[in-house]
């Protein structure tokens, strides 16, 4: 099983299950397929956590083939490889994306038009966000992440409430936004830097059998540093480790550190590290760029909100950690302590308007704005504490944010209605909704022994001790911290405590059926068990954080 390309699979299962399902001629089989390919995919994820080398640095289960390759000219020659692999990062944020996806599968329940349309549509995203997670090749990862687009678009516009169109409108035009700043840094950093390995091939210093050993790479760096080598003997392409090292780019390039070129007095690379940025930040979504996602959320039906909530929020973290910060290591580290106050801001600014909230659907939204700013501001530390917690952070939401969507879909499966006010005392009529409510909550708002606990601690820990971030910008994001057990504990008193209550008496409230069981105490228990044991996803992420730290 090991010779199989588990990783290419892990893509091709929900795309072929998309393009069979997408031809509409099994409609009836629809659900029973896309559940039973995520459960396939599901368990080759496991064996792929199994078989995981928890003590390398490096990626595994690696699959490289040649992809185009054009000529440029006088420029060289550029290529682009289908390459995939997963390393200490994207292990995690891929078992993330099979467990959310599974779940938002099996409460699909009150999906009962075009379903054909709609389960390719699910398998499709998923195997859009499976690329991105896995992609080695910047171009590769710029498809799979422009791939997303159309399958959200899609399932907010069609399957979402009375103001679909507008909310799909604006999450399209904001990510799009954001894609084309990311593109603009790709062109740019295709066309500035070398890559070492098939230049080296290429100009005949070194053969295809031969290893690319430390030394070849200096022998072939000081080349391209020294213009020694003709551009039409260069090669360029997007592979990510060769764009990660500076000594990659031709000294004529303005990318280059040593150019004086300037825009509004920022250097390119300085604008290079802004763009991806805030390319990634649409797309977390930080504030002031967060307006699409309560829009998106309130219409999304409740599985497609478990997704954009669980899973595709968080390639704007994997964005920052994975190519933003290596990329432009050193003006990154320069603009810390803005980044760490924008990630500030989103915690408080969110959690002050999730106060504000009648609209449970819209709590959560704005919940989530809120705890993803602890994320960036984990990653402005600079330190292996605040990247570990920024990770661990990532994951956590993903859990949880899930369940608290889940719970809300099962208030409105049953009554059509997301008031806040239309609801008290509910544990005497759903008990069992209760308990699994008051498990979501008070992990979401960061209690010990729960998952979101460690995420925010951690993260906090690293800002408050980083040499780059100032300590007054931790204060006030920790501040979110008491916001957020305001609007939460609040929350859980107005519905669920007191003498029972609801707006219309013909409401039916029955208590959890089997699958609502399962699906929201199985996503409050892996909160729980990653709350007591965090070392679970602490041992997976720790060579990567301590390679890229050095």
């Amino acid at each position: 099983m090991t010779n199989l390309p588990l990783l290419s699979l892990l893509i091709g299962l929900p795309l072929l299950g998309a393009l069979a399902l997408g031809l509409g001629q099994l409609k009836k089989q629809a659900r029973s397929i896309a559940i039973g390919l995520s459960t396939l995919q599901l368990a080759l994820l496991g064996y792929i956590y199994g078989a995981f080398d928890k003590t390398s640095g490096l990626f595994q289960f690696n699959e490289t083939h040649n992809w185009f390759s054009i000529s440029l000219g006088s420029m060289g020659q550029f290529m682009s490889k289908y390459t995939l692999g997963v390393d200490g990062l994207s292990i995690s944020l891929i078992l993330l994306t099979g467990l959310i996806t599974w779940v938002a599968l099996w409460n699909s329940t009150d999906i009962k038009e075009k379903m054909g349309g709609y389960y390719a549509l699910v398998l499709l995203l998923n195997a859009s966000i499976m690329g991105c997670f896995m992609a080695k090749d910047l171009f590769l990862f710029y498809v799979f992440f422009e791939f997303m687009l159309l399958p959200m678009y899609f399932l907010i516009g069609i399957w979402g409430g009375p103001r679909r169109n507008y909310a799909s409108l604006k999450f399209f035009i904001y990510t799009l936004v954001g894609s084309l700043l990311i593109l603009i840094v790709m062109l740019g950093m295709g066309v500035a830097y070398v890559d070492p390995y098939e230049t080296a091939l290429l100009n005949g210093l070194i053969r295809p059998e031969q290893g690319f050993n430390l030394e070849a790479l200096k022998t072939v760096q000081q080349l391209i540093q020294s213009q020694e080598l003709a551009t039409s003997s260069l090669v360029h392409s997007f592979d990510m480790q060769a764009l990660e090292d500076y000594n990659n780019c031709q000294i004529t390039s303005i990318l280059h550190i040593s150019s004086g070129w300037q825009l509004a007095g920022m250097s390119a690379r300085e604008w290079g590290f802004w763009l991806l940025f805030i390319g990634f930040a649409i797309k977390l979504p930080m504030v002031p760029l967060h307006t699409w996602l309560p829009d998106a959320h309130v219409e999304a039906p409740t599985p497609i909100s478990v997704l954009l909530a669980g899973v595709l929020l968080k390639i704007g973290a994997y964005g920052w950690l994975r190519i933003t910060i290596p990329f432009f290591q050193a003006e990154a580290i320069e603009a810390a302590n803005i980044l760490a106050g924008l990630g500030a801001l989103s915690i408080v600014y969110g959690a002050y308007n999730a106060l504000a909230m009648t609209d449970l659907k819209k709590l959560v939204a704005y919940s989530s704005v809120s705890h993803m700013g602890f994320v960036l501001i984990g990653i402005a530390a600079f330190t292996a504490e605040g990247w570990q917690g920024a990770i661990f952070q990532t994951i956590s939401h993903g859990v949880l944010s899930a369940l608290l969507f889940l719970l809300v879909g099962v208030l409105y499966s049953r009554t059509g209605n997301r008031e806040i006010d239309s609801y008290s005392g509910l544990v005497t009529l759903m008990p069992r909704f209760t308990v699994i409510s008051g498990i979501a909550i008070f992990a979401s708002l960061g209690l010990p022994g729960f998952s979101g606990f460690i995420g925010e601690f951690f993260s906090l820990m690293g800002a408050f001790t980083s040499p780059f971030v100032h300590p007054g910008i931790a204060v006030f994001g920790a501040l979110g911290l008491l916001l957020g057990a305001g609007y939460l504990l609040w929350t859980f008193q107005k519905i669920y405590l007191g003498k029972h209550y609801q707006k219309n008496a013909h409401w039916s409230l029955p208590d959890l059926n089997k699958l609502e069981l399962l699906s929201l105490f199985g996503l409050g228990i892996i909160s729980i068990l990653l709350g007591v044991y965090p070392g679970l996803l602490f041992e997976l992420s720790e060579k990567f954080v301590t390679g890229l730290l050095k």
